[in-house]
């Protein structure tokens, strides 16, 4: 613990938010085929897989080579093949590792670099941002796309998935 509670709780529940994340997605994807985890509904749709090898991808840039300094090996481009690039269990793999180890700098940052100006997509639309709102875009980032799977795996699946508290039906 530092001497600022606030950046301490921040980074703490950054640190949550992320596996709450992952939590939830697992949960639809133990639900889903391959097949299923590939399925568009046309070619200007992102099938789940395509999600978390994007997912992964933002995580891996933004934490992992913004924060933690290590080299920037993104791909973006390959996150939205049409077709399958891979296995979807390996892409699953992947996003929980990434995850893993976004989770755990997050975990560990000293809050004093919270202000720090990092760069972690030169060629993006978001430049120049503070290390908290590096943290703060790659959290709502992966709640976005966590709405989207989950949406996705109830149409895919024609039910509800009772994430949550189960509805009276």
């Amino acid at each position: 613990m530092s001497s600022n509670p606030v950046a301490d709780n921040f980074l703490a529940s950054a640190a949550a938010r992320l596996q709450l994340s992952r939590k939830t997605i697992a949960s639809c994807l133990e639900k889903l085929t391959d097949e299923q985890m590939w399925h568009r509904g046309g070619d200007h749709e992102n099938s789940i897989a395509n999600l978390l090898l994007h997912l992964e991808g933002n995580m891996r840039q933004w934490i992992l080579h913004g924060i933690d300094n290590q080299p920037d090996v993104r791909r973006r481009d390959d996150e939205f093949t049409l077709t399958p690039s891979t296995q979807s269990a390996a892409a699953h793999a992947a996003f929980n590792a990434t995850l893993d180890e976004a989770a755990g700098v997050i975990a560990s940052l000293d809050p004093t670099r919270l202000p720090i100006v990092i760069d972690p997509q030169p060629n993006g639309t978001w430049r120049n941002a503070t290390i908290l709102e590096a943290i703060f875009k790659v959290v709502s980032h992966l709640d976005h796309h966590t709405g989207q799977i989950i949406l996705l795996t109830k149409q895919l699946l024609h039910r509800d998935l009772d994430l949550t508290m189960p509805r009276k039906r």
